[in-house]
């Protein structure tokens, strides 16, 4: 299990980093001279570089070799953390993050194929739920985490936390990991690199501006060239000899139901972990720390059910644990509108940990389904695109929590969000996470059941 460890740790730092800074955002202003609102350009710049380079991710792996490029990322990572730790203005930490950002957009993808590349297909669902769980527990630990080190160390002790983790996983991957090069030598697609990666900063700056309640025609305005470019970017990519984005891997049903219905899926229950804080904050009056804390129930119900995880699957199969389960993540939305100032603790903690269960096994048999019936030579082109659409629904989650919320408030003619804003939008959540649940109904019942091992004795 050293391999698997050794991504799940890097899974952990890189999910981490991408969230832990936000309740600190306004210690680092005051520590750099800035206004607060300008350091939101922080999580841009890492999101966004991040964004630009995951597309690339597969085809440097398959030239320079995994452990080489999966290493160099972890170097790369753990000194921009060391600079963005010892940055004196504002100019430095965005260079810094940006540097983080591109190590982070290398450290995951290659991680993952890595994994996907030494892992027989009867332990993939093993292996694949072991190296999930920290990158789905780092994005709710992060900013309670960063409130309490801001609080009561220092805001630069955030970054210096990759240091040792950094180093022991350098080591790691020189002795456990192997340099495997992939037997085809493609050419770089600088044309789809240009239009993929302009694509993917375009659509992430309008929905990072749309999250930042900057709902106004240049927000817009970036979604709109996004999608422009999306298009370029998909009629070249299939006519491309050597697209860096292959497209034929949609022709596997596991894959694209993955692609399609699960992204949609994915950015749907994602959006509680930006509303829940948010509307424990602003309607019930709790300080952030303790919202973070209200929220670890979550985080509870990611690590509880890990254990289970190939037990339900194959009792179930991958079909019906999908549909029985997002039908769950739908219940947890629901009960998330019904919440209210005067809820007990309890009441909320149990339905943040309904909240975690469900989206760990949901996200889970994402990342396993996706995998399990491609082949070994389009093992790599199918991580990247599969990293890539991962990366794009983080900030779709986000943006639609946003825009949810700005909606109800709209039509409720409010000038600050109430309760009835936040529990109009979970309960719009929760309606959607159920229309797209028709797409595993399509699936075959026996979908991946070679790895779960379901129907067999």
């Amino acid at each position: 299990m050293a391999v698997p460890l050794i991504v799940a740790t890097s899974f952990f730092m890189e999910n981490l980093d991408g969230t832990i800074i936000a309740t600190a955002l306004p210690q680092i202003a005051d520590s750099l001279g800035v206004n607060a609102v300008d350091m939101s350009a922080g999580l841009t710049a890492y999101l966004v570089t991040i964004a630009i380079f995951i597309p690339v991710s597969g085809w440097v792996a398959d030239r320079f070799g995994a452990q080489l490029v999966f290493g160099s990322a972890i170097a790369v990572f753990t000194l921009s953390s060391i600079l963005c730790g010892f940055c004196t203005s504002y100019q430095q930490f965005i260079f810094a993050r940006m540097l983080q950002g591109l190590g982070g957009a290398l450290m995951v993808p290659v991680g993952r194929l890595v994994v996907l590349r030494t892992t027989p297909k009867h332990e993939l669902l093993k292996t694949v739920a072991f190296i999930t769980w920290p990158g789905l527990v780092a994005p709710i630990i992060g900013p309670p985490l960063g409130g309490f080190i801001t609080s009561y160390f220092n805001w630069r002790w955030i970054f210096f936390l990759n240091v040792p983790l950094g180093i022991v996983g350098l080591y790691c991957v020189k002795k456990y990991i192997e340099n495997q090069f992939s037997e085809e030598k493609r050419p770089m697609d600088w044309i789809g690199f240009i239009l993929i990666g302009g694509c993917l900063a375009c659509m992430l700056i309008g929905l990072e501006k749309i999250g930042q309640e900057q709902i106004n025609l240049e927000s817009f305005g970036y979604c709109l060239i996004s999608l422009l470019l999306g298009a370029f970017s998909y009629f070249h990519c299939i006519r491309s000899e050597h697209p860096l984005l292959d497209f034929s891997i949609l022709k596997i049903q596991t894959f694209s139901t993955t692609f399609f219905y699960g992204s949609m899926n994915r950015a749907l229950v994602g959006i509680t972990p930006f509303l829940a804080p948010l509307m424990f904050q602003v309607a019930f009056g709790y300080s952030s720390f303790v919202s973070g804390l209200l929220f670890l129930g979550a985080a509870l119900g990611n690590l509880g059910l890990k254990p289970l995880t190939s037990t339900i699957l194959r009792r179930f199969g991958f079909r019906n644990v999908l549909i029985y389960n997002g039908l769950i993540c739908a219940l947890a939305a629901f009960l998330c509108s019904t919440l209210n100032s005067g809820a007990s603790v309890w009441v909320i903690t149990i339905v943040m940990l309904i909240y975690g269960l469900s989206r760990s096994m949901q996200f889970t048999c994402f990342q396993v389904l996706a995998f399990v019936d491609v082949p070994e030579n389009k093992m790599s082109a199918a991580n990247t695109l599969f990293s890539t659409v991962s990366q794009l629904c983080f900030g779709v989650g986000i943006a639609l929590g946003a825009l949810m919320v700005h909606t109800t408030m709209f039509l409720d003619k409010h000038d600050i969000a109430s309760q009835s804003d936040f529990s109009l939008a979970f309960i719009t959540v929760g309606v959607a996470i159920l229309v797209f649940l028709i797409g595993y109904v399509k699936l075959d019942p026996g979908a991946g059941a070679h790895v779960s091992l379901h129907g067999k004795s």
